[in-house]
């Protein structure tokens, strides 16, 4: 016969499982690697089928979202999310040539960050970054002397722009709006990461938000969105749809004033108030691109963590985090 376990059996058992919950979660959560990859595991959704025939990109035309059936080619709102294979790069570069336009890419280089990552970070922007393309690299820095001079190739320039160390945050992106304004499109990109891979047209539309290499295939509520309802950053209960890293991202300069005047607001009011979001600027990116919709998405190849480790759906990652030096950065 089958005898059940006595009660304060029971007890330690339904403890025990509790704790490995928490344990899981806990891992997964503040992105301990020993569970990393297990997040394959983690379903990231179909692109609806009824949306396949209609799924096109402003530069590549046609999108084939069959090129990679293990992960999510679209969103709910039919915006396409760019992978490797699902858009045709020479359709991409014809379309941006005959468009005659200039990218502009803007990047802060103040402090520490300018000698670690400024020279690498041309370097190889040159190397894959809108390559045939007019480029202007915007270079934000307090110290615009000591920036590299980095050969450049015909068509692209490099603009220098003095800021102050410590100015606020919305000030620096209202500044680079302005400075940006005679670029036809715009991705703005953190300097401490070098390009690995090509990063071209297919990269560009009137909005565009980054998928977070570290929570693309997390569920939503564990996503790290700022929940404290006092901030102007805050989502509730079933909001969001991704969450976007604020190292990427990009659009038209009307498009990217609109979101930096957002985020600005934003920030001023949690500031009279005495908070500061989660994740400060990103948090407040994010509740911008829930209210509007981002018209693209970039996958996670185009800014990858190495940290993370090989994926099998990130065939050619297209940027590179540093790791995080904080305290040597900040210092």
């Amino acid at each position: 016969h089958f005898h059940s376990p006595p009660p304060r059996a029971w007890k330690k058992i339904f403890r025990q499982l509790i704790l490995l919950a928490l344990g899981i979660l806990g891992l997964l959560r503040f992105g301990l690697p020993v569970l990393r990859h297990l997040e394959v595991l983690l379903p990231m959704g179909v692109c609806p089928l009824a949306r396949m025939p209609l799924l096109r990109d402003n530069f590549s035309g046609p999108l084939d979202p069959g090129a990679q059936p293990e992960v999510l080619t679209c969103t709910s709102w039919g915006a396409p999310i760019i992978w490797d294979g699902t858009f045709d790069p020479d359709v991409a570069q014809q379309e941006a040539v005959q468009r005659n336009l200039t990218v502009g890419l803007t990047v802060f280089a103040v402090g520490r960050y300018l000698e670690k990552y400024l020279e690498r970070f041309l370097e190889t922007a040159e190397q894959h970054f809108m390559v045939g393309q007019r480029v202007v690299y915007y270079v934000f820095t307090e110290r615009p002397a000591a920036v590299p001079r980095v050969p450049l190739g015909p068509g692209r320039r490099l603009r220098v722009e003095r800021v102050a160390r410590e100015r606020r945050w919305q000030d620096l992106s209202m500044a680079r709006m302005r400075a940006a304004s005679g670029a036809r499109f715009v991705l703005c990109i953190d300097v401490d990461q070098h390009f690995s891979g090509a990063f071209g047209p297919e990269a560009l539309a009137e909005s565009v938000a980054q998928l977070h290499a570290w929570h693309y295939r997390w569920p939503r509520r564990l996503l790290p969105f700022e929940r404290d309802a006092r901030s102007a950053a805050a989502l509730g209960p079933g909001e969001g749809d991704f969450y976007y890293h604020a190292a990427v991202f990009g659009g038209s300069v009307a498009a990217l004033r609109r979101l930096t005047a957002h985020c600005a607001r934003g920030l001023r009011r949690d500031r009279a108030r005495g908070l500061e979001a989660r994740w400060h600027d990103e948090s407040h990116l994010n509740k911008f691109f829930w209210l509007h919709k981002p018209a693209k998405l970039l996958s996670p190849e185009f800014c990858w963590s190495p940290e993370i480790g090989r994926r099998a759906e990130i065939r050619r990652p297209r940027l590179l985090r540093a790791p995080k030096e904080y305290a040597l950065l900040r210092s």
